[in-house]
C-alpha cells in the first residue's frame, strides 16, 4: 500500500495524496488523492518568492474573482483551476481539481484501442489533426462538426473571461485544453502559468504551432531585453484564432509548403511560424499555399485549402480568420478579441444544417447564403424546403433594424429567449427561467411550423393575427412574425428557400 502524505495547504485545508508520481509534464510531477477529487502536482524547480507570490494570487485573489462572483460557478466545468498551494520537502506544489471523466477517452484508438489511449485525456491534439482522426481514433469518440463549434465557443468564453480579469493564459494550445467532442465540452488547463501583466512574467513562452509570430521572432533575445516579445493577452489571441481554425478545419493556418531557409530547418522553422508567417489561404499572396499531392491520404480533403477552404465556416467567422490571419498576423493589435469569437461562433451555430446524408462524419454544415445549399464536407445538397429567419430588433417603439443574425431551421429546431430578444445573450449570464426553450420548429404534411411554448407577444405584423403559448403558426415566404415587445424585442421575416 501506498504511503499516504498529508500536508496543511494555504487555503488552510488538509491535502492528502499517494507518495507517488502518477504523471509527469515539462514542470511539474503529479500526484493523486485517495479518492482522485484532485491532484497535487510539485513543481521540480526550487521555486523563488515571486513564484509563490504569483501562485498565491491566483490560488486566492484571481480565484476568487472568477468562482466568488454571481455565475461563478458556470466557471467549475470549463477551467481545472488551482484551489490552493502546499509545501513539502522543499518543493511547491498545487492543489487541482480532477478533470471530468468525460475528458477521458471511453473507447481510444482503432482495433480495440491499438495505441492503448483509452482511460488517458483528451487532448486537443487528437482531434485537431485529420491523420489522428481518420487512422487512429475509434469513431465514437470523433463527435460532430456541430460540437466542434461548441468546442470552440467553450474555448472562446473561457479566455473571454481570463482576459476580463486581467490575466493570460501564456500556453494556450491543444496541450493545454482539454476537449470532448462527443458532448461539445472544453476544459482550460495548466492554469498556474497564468501571466498577471506587469507584475508576474510568464514561465512559458508557448507550444510550437501556437506561440504569436512576434515572439518566436525575438525569441532569441534576452528575456530582459525591452525588445523581447513575451506572452500576453494580444499573444492569447493569437493561439486562439489557431486552436479555432485547427478545431474546424483539421489544419494549421500556416504551416504551408513555403520553403524560407532549404538549408537551415530550424532557421526555416522560425522564419515561417515567425517574421515571414503567412497565412495558407492569404487571397492574394499563393506562395505558402498547401500543396494537396503532397499531402497522405488520411489528409484529404482537409489539406486540400480549395476543397474545405475558410469560408465553409460561414459569414461571421471567415471574416475573423481574415483579422487573425492576415491583417493581425503581424500587427497584433488588429487581432479579434476572444469576446468577438464568442459572438460569431454564437451566431454561427444558429447558421448550422444538418446533411441529409446520413454516412457523412462531419453530420453539420453552415448555410452558406446560397439559394442551393449543399454540404462542404460529403456535397450532399439540400432537397426540400428550408425556412430562414432573418432576426431584426426594437431600438425604439415601432422601428426595427436588422441584426445581422440568421436562424436556420430544422426538425425539432429550438427557439429561445435569447432569440426573441437582442438585449440576452446566451452566455454565463444566462437565468435558469432565460434558458428555458419557448418554440420549436416542426415539418409537419409539407409545411413548416412553429410551434409557440413561451411567447406571450407572438403575432403576425400584417395581418394582426396573434399566436396564444400552445398554438403553432406557420413559416412561409415573406411572413413577419413579431416574437416579443419592448426593448430588443425581436422581429422575423421569414424566407423560404425551396430546392
Amino acid at each position: 500500500m501506498n504511503e499516504i502524505i498529508s500536508l496543511l495547504a494555504s487555503d488552510g485545508t488538509t491535502v492528502r495524496f499517494y507518495n507517488e508520481i502518477k504523471a509527469s509534464g515539462g514542470m511539474k510531477d503529479v500526484y493523486f488523492s485517495p479518492d482522485r477529487s484532485y491532484v497535487v502536482a510539485f513543481f521540480r524547480d526550487r521555486n523563488n518568492a515571486a513564484t509563490k507570490e504569483r501562485l498565491a494570487m491566483i490560488t486566492g485573489q484571481y480565484r476568487e474573482r472568477i468562482f466568488n462572483q454571481p455565475n461563478g460557478d458556470y466557471w467549475r466545468s470549463l477551467y481545472c483551476w488551482p484551489t490552493a498551494t502546499v509545501e513539502h520537502q522543499g518543493r511547491l506544489g498545487v492543489v487541482v481539481p480532477f478533470y471530468a471523466s468525460n475528458f477521458f477517452f471511453e473507447y481510444g484508438s482503432q482495433q480495440n484501442d491499438m495505441l492503448g489511449i483509452k482511460g488517458k485525456e483528451k487532448e486537443g491534439k487528437w482531434f485537431a489533426s485529420p491523420s489522428n482522426r481518420q487512422r487512429f481514433l475509434d469513431t465514437r469518440e470523433l463527435g460532430d462538426w456541430l460540437n466542434h463549434l461548441k468546442i470552440c465557443l467553450m474555448i472562446s468564453r473561457s479566455v473571454r473571461r481570463l482576459h476580463a480579469a486581467g490575466l493570460a493564459h501564456s500556453d494556450l494550445s491543444y496541450k493545454n485544453v482539454l476537449v470532448d467532442p462527443v458532448t461539445g465540452r472544453a476544459c482550460l488547463i495548466d492554469l498556474d502559468g497564468l501571466v498577471v501583466p506587469n507584475k508576474f512574467p510568464p514561465d512559458v513562452v508557448g507550444t510550437p504551432d501556437f506561440i504569436a509570430p512576434e515572439c518566436v521572432k525575438t525569441a532569441r533575445l534576452d528575456k530582459h531585453d525591452p525588445k523581447r516579445v513575451l506572452p500576453s493577452i494580444r499573444t492569447d489571441q493569437h493561439a486562439l484564432a489557431v486552436l479555432i481554425y485547427m478545431y474546424l478545419l483539421y489544419r494549421h493556418p500556416l504551416r504551408g509548403d513555403k520553403v524560407h531557409d532549404a538549408k537551415d530547418s530550424q532557421h526555416d522553422e522560425e522564419l515561417a511560424m515567425g517574421e515571414h508567417a503567412l497565412f495558407v489561404e492569404h487571397p492574394t499572396e499563393h506562395s505558402n499555399r498547401i500543396n494537396p499531392e503532397h499531402a497522405k491520404p488520411s489528409e484529404i480533403p482537409w489539406k486540400d485549402t480549395a476543397k474545405t477552404p475558410y469560408i465553409l465556416t460561414g459569414s461571421y467567422l471567415a471574416p475573423l480568420f481574415e483579422r487573425a490571419f492576415i491583417d493581425g498576423l503581424h500587427q497584433p493589435h488588429l487581432r479579434p478579441t476572444a469576446d468577438e469569437w464568442e459572438h460569431a461562433l454564437v451566431k454561427t451555430v444558429d447558421l448550422i444544417q444538418p446533411c441529409q446524408n446520413p454516412q457523412c462524419a462531419q453530420k453539420w454544415y453552415v448555410f452558406d447564403n446560397k439559394t442551393k445549399p449543399k454540404c462542404p464536407f460529403c456535397g450532399t445538397p439540400f432537397h426540400g424546403k428550408l425556412p430562414v429567419l432573418n432576426l431584426y430588433s426594437s431600438h425604439q417603439e415601432g422601428r426595427f433594424l436588422p441584426d445581422n443574425h440568421r436562424l436556420m431551421v430544422y426538425s425539432n429546431q429550438s427557439l429561445f429567449l435569447w432569440h426573441v430578444n437582442r438585449t440576452i445573450f446566451p452566455n454565463e449570464r444566462l437565468t435558469p427561467e432565460q434558458k428555458k426553450r419557448v418554440g420549436y420548429f416542426v415539418f409537419h404534411q409539407n409545411v413548416w411550423w412553429l410551434v409557440n411554448e413561451g411567447m406571450n407577444d407572438l403575432m403576425d405584423t400584417d395581418s394582426k393575427e396573434q399566436f396564444a403559448i400552445g398554438s403553432k403558426v406557420e413559416l412561409k415566404e415573406g411572413r413577419k412574425l413579431l416574437l416579443a415587445r419592448g426593448e430588443g424585442g425581436r422581429l422575423v421575416v421569414v424566407q423560404m428557400v425551396e430546392c
